[in-house]
């Protein structure tokens, strides 16, 4: 079974995430999608974040809603039972081992591929993982400027998910919105 691996804080979780994870389960080879609920990303500022525990409870609690329209997309806390700070490569090492018949591959946003390089160990995530990318709006980025920026010759497991619908939604504008 191919699993996509959605990792993000879910700060609050939205439309949007939802959105491309159903997008991915109809439209590539991913059967289910995993949003990860990561109890602290090291690349950003923990204290912006509501209580973890908070976070995966509302995830689960917005896909238990849509019933059967979340079919093949799973709310896992996996990575709160993981050393921290959580690095994707550890986590994806530990659901290799945990689940060894599953195939893994990770869906990121653009704005994740910007930083990919300052990931602990993005290279053997590159080597050994399938990466689709969700593009952001008005994005103009070719292969060949993400192979320099990565500083690598092929990238042929990166896949820019160029015909995913575009959600103008993101939860730092909703955090503002609601004076989080």
């Amino acid at each position: 079974m191919k699993i996509g691996i959605y990792g993000g804080s879910f700060n609050p979780i939205h439309f949007g995430h939802i959105g491309i994870a159903q997008w991915v389960i109809k439209n590539t080879d991913i059967e289910e999608v995993w949003l990860m609920v990561s109890p602290n990303n090291p690349l950003k500022d923990s204290s912006i974040l509501a209580n973890e525990e908070d976070r995966l409870r509302n995830s689960k609690e917005a896909i238990r809603q849509l019933g059967e329209n979340a079919k093949g997309i799973k709310v896992c806390d996996f990575e709160f039972h993981l050393p921290r700070p959580n690095y994707t490569a550890n986590t994806l090492r530990e659901l290799i081992k945990q689940y060894p018949s599953y195939d893994f591959s990770l869906i990121i946003g653009e704005d994740n591929l910007d930083i990919f390089a300052q990931w602990r160990e993005y290279q053997y995530i590159l080597e050994n993982f399938d990466i689709f990318v969700y593009p952001r709006k008005g994005s103009t980025r070719t292969m060949k400027e993400i192979m320099e920026a990565l500083e690598v010759e092929d990238i042929k497991n990166i896949h820019l998910l160029q015909d995913a619908p575009y959600f103008d939604i993101s939860s730092t504008e909703l955090r503002k919105n609601l004076h989080i």
